[in-house]
C-alpha cells in the first residue's frame, strides 16, 4: 500500500462510513439506490457534516484574522524598519522581529488556510473512494463490493457517470452531457470561490489593512485562486466536483453571515452594520465612550425660617 494510501487510510474510512449512512437514509425514504442522484445527495450530506465539524475552526480563523488586523500597524512599524534594506543580517533580524510580534500577540499569518488545507485531505480521500469504485473495487471501510459497484456505476440523467471526468469525455468523444455538466460545475466553482474572496477583499478589510501588503498579495490571489479551478477542474470526477461545489456555495454563505453580523472594525461592511442597527435604533454605544450622567434634579424649595432671638426664645420658652 502506498505511503499516501497509508495516511488517507482513516480519512477514507470516515468518508465512506458517512457517505453510506446517507446514501441509505436517502434510500430508507425512497430513492433509487443504484440512481446518480442518490449518490449526489450523499455527497451533499458529506459536505454538510464535514463543513459542520469545521465551524469551530472557522470561528478561530475569524479570530485570528482580528488580531492580525490589530497587530498590523506594529507590523508596518517592522517593514518599514528594514525598508530597502537587502543584507542578510537586515533580512534575519527582520524576520526574527516579525515572528517575536507573531508570538507575543498569540498571531498566526496561516490560520485563515486551514479550513482549506484541512479540507484537502477529505477532496483526496473521495477522490480515491471514487477512483476505486469506478473500477468496481470496495472501500477500506462501510462501502463494500456491492455498494462500490452501485458508486462506480452511478450516473446522472442515466449518461453522466460520477467516476467520469471533462477530460475523459473529451478524449472519448463523449458524452457530451458529461463534459456539459461538468464544464457548468467549473464555471460555477470558479465564480462562487471569486465572488467569496471579493466580498472579503471589497467590504471586509479595514483602511489599515487595505494599505498592508499582505492585502496586495490576496489582491493577486484573487484573480489566481479561481484559475486553480479551470484547469484542474476539468480533470476531477463528476462526484469529486460535486462535493467541491458544494462546499464553494457553503463557504459563499458561511461569509455572507460573517461579514453582515461580525464584520471587520473600520471596514465597509461595520459601516453598513451600524447604519442598519442605527436605522432600527439597536446601536450600542462603542466601548470606551463616556457614559451619559444623569443629572439630578435640583432641590424644593422649602420655607424659609425667620430668625428668633435669644430674649424671644425664652419668653417662648416661659410661655410652655
Amino acid at each position: 500500500m502506498p505511503f499516501i494510501d497509508t495516511i488517507l487510510w482513516p480519512i477514507k474510512w470516515v468518508v465512506e462510513l458517512i457517505l453510506v449512512a446517507w446514501h441509505w437514509l436517502f434510500t430508507a425514504i425512497g430513492l433509487d439506490p443504484a440512481a446518480g442522484l442518490t449518490w449526489v445527495l450523499s455527497i451533499v450530506g458529506l459536505v454538510i457534516v464535514v463543513r459542520a465539524a469545521l465551524i469551530p475552526i472557522f470561528v478561530r480563523q475569524i479570530k485570528s484574522q482580528r488580531k492580525m488586523l490589530e497587530v498590523a500597524p506594529q507590523l508596518k512599524k517592522i517593514q518599514d524598519k528594514y525598508k530597502g534594506k537587502k543584507d542578510q543580517f537586515s533580512r534575519e533580524a527582520m524576520s526574527r522581529e516579525t515572528m517575536e510580534l507573531y508570538r507575543k500577540t498569540g498571531t498566526n499569518p496561516l490560520a485563515s488556510c486551514l479550513p482549506l488545507l484541512l479540507q484537502m485531505p477529505i477532496f483526496f480521500s473521495l477522490f480515491s473512494v471514487l477512483n476505486n469504485a469506478q473500477r468496481g473495487l470496495a472501500g477500506v471501510g462501510p462501502l463494500d463490493a456491492t455498494l462500490g459497484k452501485q458508486f462506480g456505476d452511478a450516473t446522472l440523467f442515466g449518461v453522466a457517470p460520477l467516476h467520469d471526468t471533462f477530460i475523459g469525455a473529451w478524449n472519448a468523444g463523449g458524452p457530451w452531457q458529461v463534459m456539459l455538466i461538468a464544464g457548468l460545475m467549473v464555471v460555477l466553482m470558479t465564480a462562487s470561490q471569486f465572488y467569496t474572496q471579493l466580498q472579503i477583499m471589497s467590504k471586509n478589510q479595514s483602511p489599515e489593512a487595505k494599505e498592508s501588503p499582505m492585502y496586495k498579495q490576496q489582491r493577486i490571489l484573487l484573480y489566481l485562486l479561481p484559475l486553480v479551478f479551470v484547469f484542474s477542474g476539468v480533470a476531477f470526477p463528476l462526484g469529486v466536483m460535486f462535493y467541491w461545489l458544494t462546499s464553494n456555495f457553503w463557504t459563499m454563505g458561511q461569509q455572507f453571515i460573517v461579514i453582515r453580523n461580525m464584520p471587520t472594525p473600520g471596514s465597509e461592511a461595520a459601516k453598513a452594520r451600524e447604519a442598519r442597527l442605527a436605522k432600527k435604533g439597536k446601536l450600542e454605544p462603542k466601548k470606551g465612550a463616556p457614559a451619559i450622567e444623569e443629572i439630578p434634579e435640583p432641590p424644593k424649595p422649602t420655607q424659609r425660617q425667620q430668625p428668633v432671638n435669644k430674649n424671644r426664645a425664652k419668653k417662648q420658652g416661659g410661655k410652655k
